[in-house]
């Protein structure tokens, strides 16, 4: 990935005393799949509306595929493809008729065996003879995603495209936007769900109050914070002594609740072994032991001092 297939520079909106996206500057590259996380009113959706050229800026420049969004927005538009939080389909048309459709309105390919191929893409070939209203919410949203994909974009942008989709739909969606990357495509999508962000994407940019507070990798995200992680463990018999193993190597904060021990850790590895050392010499037995390493929640909460859907 070295070409930016999408560079915005300052970009504000605003409505009246409320700045919605407050100077916000990001570069997507090249087939990455590029995440924006944040919570509701975060400024995510205003932010793509923007960039795909649905939404005049009040501020900012936008390029997308080399086309500035602003005065090029017939260029851009044909480069893109857009699957909306919600999307409203004609009723009495059928699912095969609904991609035919579409795919002419850009002028694209709307025969019947480009139909057959982009409802096999998103696994609804069965329900070509069907009509929109009757597909369960994944069926919906995997159509939505073939509509736009009509017109063979480079760039694919979807927001929030797994909301409301039970956990066997949400990784059948994941999966279908992993496939649709390895076509060489570039997809920038929006998310609130922490796992969605940190399994799919390639980069993610974190979003609040209108602004962007971090951009890189999950790894590099997560490699922020000063823990590595967590321990846990449920003693039996005896209360354990906080103070004691506060002091163990690694150990950032120890805090007890009840006969549960937990303990925060810049060496995850160094810490548990330490434990294990401490209580087979004091004697002192557990329930269970459990390892956590931090996750995006966790940068989130650190960065923002609330948790992601508040």
């Amino acid at each position: 990935m070295t070409d930016s297939i999408i560079d915005v520079q300052n970009l504000t909106k605003r409505y009246g005393q409320t700045i919605a996206v407050d100077d916000v500057s990001l570069r997507v590259e090249a087939g990455e799949i590029f995440g924006i996380l944040g919570p509701n009113g975060a400024g995510k959706t205003t932010t793509l509306e923007m960039i795909e050229g649905l939404r005049q800026p009040d501020g900012g420049t936008i390029t997308v595929a080399g086309f500035d969004v602003v005065r090029d927005a017939e260029n851009v538009k044909r480069r893109i493809g857009i699957q909306l939080q919600s999307t409203s389909l004609f009723d009495h048309l059928t699912v095969g008729e609904l991609v035919s459709l579409f795919a002419e309105l850009y002028g694209a390919d709307g025969s019947p065996g480009r139909t057959q191929d982009l409802l096999g893409m998103v696994s609804l070939t069965e329900k070509a003879d069907d009509h929109a209203q009757t597909l369960s919410g994944g069926q919906q949203q995997r159509l939505s995603i073939a509509l736009a994909l009509v017109n063979d974009p480079e760039i694919v942008f979807l927001d929030e495209p797994t909301t409301g989709l039970d956990p066997q739909a949400r990784r059948n969606l994941w999966d279908l936007i992993r496939s649709i990357r390895d076509q060489g495509k570039t997809i920038v999508l929006t998310t609130h769900y922490m796992e969605e962000a940190e399994l799919l994407c390639d980069r993610i940019a974190v979003m609040d109050t209108g602004t962007i507070i971090l951009c890189d990798t999950p790894d590099n995200l997560i490699a922020t914070l000063e823990t590595t992680g967590s321990i846990s463990a449920d003693f039996t018999g005896v209360q354990p002594d906080e103070a004691l193993f506060a002091q163990l190597p690694g150990v950032q904060n120890a805090s007890l609740s009840g006969h549960r021990l937990t303990l925060q850790t810049s060496n995850l590895n160094q810490t548990l072994i330490a434990f294990i050392e401490t209580t087979r010499e004091r004697r002192m037995e557990f329930d269970q032991l459990i390892t956590t390493r931090p996750t995006l929640e966790d940068v989130f909460l650190h960065y923002t001092g609330k948790a992601l859907r508040e």
